[in-house]
């Protein structure tokens, strides 16, 4: 899993109440037995027209937002039907990093174990933040997750929270298996007493 730390990019403004893990990857982009392609997939429906050129009107599609490493996210982000090739496309996309005030449970968890970084502001914060990103010329933040802060083109800073296991596994780049194998020798040892204190286990 790649470790996030401190990344500076363009956060893009998609304020949109209740996106569903349908809106964001279409049940179409699901049918694949590997990851691949799934970039492609993300918001297919808004970023596309029917004829499949890029829609000029979606955000990720104007020139200013096109690499945006951050998505500034309305209310309830990722609700509906769980799928983790949500999370897998928006990675491939180039999200680092998902901002907003509150998240559907299963989605935030999926995103903390495929090295998304969600932030859950105030709707204070997330107002300020979002008074600065929906402008061309300071939509470029940084955001430091040793330090917890959110800083904005103007040079004021958001603090934010974080639980101590997904922001240590997110700095080291760890997914479940890896946490893990953290303790891998203290689970060796258990495995050999347990079988010494129950050989007929062997």
């Amino acid at each position: 899993m790649q470790a996030f730390t401190v990344l500076t990019g363009a956060a893009a403004p998609f304020p949109a109440a209740n996106v569903d893990t349908d809106v964001i990857m279409p049940k179409q982009f699901l049918k694949g037995i590997d990851r691949s392609g799934l970039d492609q997939g993300v918001f297919f429906d808004l970023r596309f027209q029917a004829d499949g050129s890029p829609d000029p009107a979606f955000i990720l599609n104007q020139p200013a937002w096109q690499e945006a490493k951050f998505l500034l996210v309305g209310p309830n982000f990722g609700c509906g039907s769980s799928r983790e090739h949500a999370v897998w496309g928006l990675k491939q996309l180039g999200i680092r990093a998902l901002i907003g005030t509150t998240f559907a449970g299963i989605f935030f968890d999926n995103c903390q174990r495929n090295g998304v970084l969600t932030v859950q502001l105030t709707p204070e914060q997330w107002a300020q933040l979002a008074e600065q990103v929906t402008q061309a010329e300071s939509n470029e933040i940084t955001v430091d997750l040793p330090a917890q802060t959110i800083s904005l083109h103007d040079g004021k800073e958001i603090a934010f929270n974080i639980d101590e296991l997904s922001k240590m596994s997110l700095l080291n780049g760890l997914d479940a298996v890896g946490n893990t194998l953290r303790y891998s020798d203290e689970i060796r040892e258990f495995q050999q007493a347990h079988l010494q204190r129950n050989p007929w286990l062997a």
